[in-house]
């Protein structure tokens, strides 16, 4: 199986969705436990959630593995992304609760993880590193949007309950200062609660293909299961709470075209 999908746009927006990939390799399947094969740290349904992204004429890169076999957020030198808080880790051995997702004595090592790497992990970013250069080369510019979700509340990563939409930007280093505040005021204007650089600055990906002095923009949302799906097994989406959310997310995307358009006045 492949392990990205990628739908090619007609503008310089790029939607990333590193974590919806629920695909286990037989081989990994059978050393996880049962609480890693419910996989209960997927970003469910944002390949749903999103489906307007393509009309818009944003491309969408999709994962199709789990992250328990690699995380795509994470730098393969698995470096630490908040220092002093919790490290969920390339190749994870918990679930964000702390349970053990491997049967005893089945975690990988180091040199599975390296072959994961190799597998998994440079596939997908060579073709999110090839499709932002091509889009920089036709419009002169790019900007990616990293999609992610998580339940509301994880003791075990952040004290009490989160904002509804969580904007990251590594505290405008990653984008144009004006970009991120367009998107946030977006984000804050349809009833959600919305946050810029909070609890979530963005993680690998925002931060390493983030370059505004080289015309690449990268922002990240952060969501909460709750706005658009259930929170417990089996992970339901929820139709009527999704559609209420759309529009918002949909002003998100616009909003960065719209700031592109203006700040580098192409066609796009």
């Amino acid at each position: 199986m492949q392990v990205r999908r990628l739908i090619q746009g007609r503008t310089p927006l790029l939607v990333s969705i590193p974590h919806m990939g629920t695909y286990l390799p037989p081989d990994i399947r059978a050393r996880l436990n049962d609480t890693g094969r419910a996989l209960p740290d997927t970003d469910w349904h944002l390949d749903r959630l999103y489906d307007f992204a393509v009309d818009m004429g944003a491309g969408v890169l999709m994962s199709t593995h789990s992250r328990y076999v690699v995380d795509l957020n994470r730098a393969q030198e698995d470096t630490d992304l908040y220092p002093g808080q919790v490290k969920t880790g390339l190749c994870p051995l918990q679930t964000f609760d702390g349970e053990d997702i491997y049967a005893e004595g089945e975690a990988p090592d180091g040199i599975e993880k390296l072959n994961r790497i190799a597998a998994y992990w440079l596939p997908y970013h060579e073709t999110l590193a090839a499709e932002l250069a091509r889009l920089k080369s036709e419009y002169g510019y790019a900007i990616l949007y990293d999609a992610h979700s998580i339940r509301a509340e994880v003791p075990r990563l952040f004290d009490g309950r989160l904002w509804d939409l969580n904007l990251g930007t590594a505290h405008d280093t990653s984008c144009d200062a004006d970009m991120s505040q367009a998107a946030l005021a977006a984000a804050s204007s349809g009833g959600y609660s919305a946050v810029l650089n909070k609890r979530f600055v963005g993680g690998y990906i925002t931060r390493g293909y983030g370059r505004p002095a080289d015309n690449i923009h990268a922002i990240q949302m952060e969501l909460i299961w709750d706005l658009y799906m259930d929170s417990g097994a089996p992970y339901h989406y929820r139709e009527e709470k999704a559609d209420n959310l759309k529009p918002v997310l949909k002003s998100v995307l616009q909003s960065l075209l719209d700031w592109g358009k203006v700040r580098y006045g192409n066609q796009a």
